[in-house]
């Protein structure tokens, strides 16, 4: 690999790029807006703004979204998920799961869930 290819992936993987560029393309598809530069540019904005915590973050699930999705890891209706389930659930949205702060031994309610999940969200965009 040539020295100035090199220089080049590492920039992308130093500033995130293929990982933001994943997570606008997964905006544009779930959107579909008809205008998708310009849609593009106030996710942008957005992601700025959330950084000087003056606006929102943009999210791919809405509270409707994490609720359809928690109860399909409820299969049995029971009003918890276990905290295997959460950790398959956060790689299927492509989140971290370092740093969890519960035990295997812990279910986790709906509430819980949706509180964590968009705090993880909220962490996966700031580091942009």
């Amino acid at each position: 690999m040539a020295a100035g290819e090199r220089e080049g992936r590492d920039y992308l993987q130093r500033h995130r790029i293929p990982e933001l560029l994943q997570r606008l393309g997964e905006l544009l598809l779930y959107h579909r807006p008809e205008r998708p530069r310009e849609f593009l540019i106030q996710v942008l904005e957005r992601v700025k703004a959330g950084k000087r915590d003056v606006g929102e973050y943009p999210y791919l699930m809405d509270e409707g979204n994490l609720a359809a999705m928690f109860s399909l890891l409820d299969v049995v209706g029971q009003g918890h998920i276990t905290a295997a389930q959460y950790r398959e659930a956060l790689k299927t949205l492509g989140l971290s799961t370092e740093d969890l702060q519960f035990g295997d031994d812990v279910n986790i309610t709906l509430d819980v869930f949706k509180e964590e999940v968009k705090k993880k969200m909220l962490a996966s965009w700031a580091v942009y």
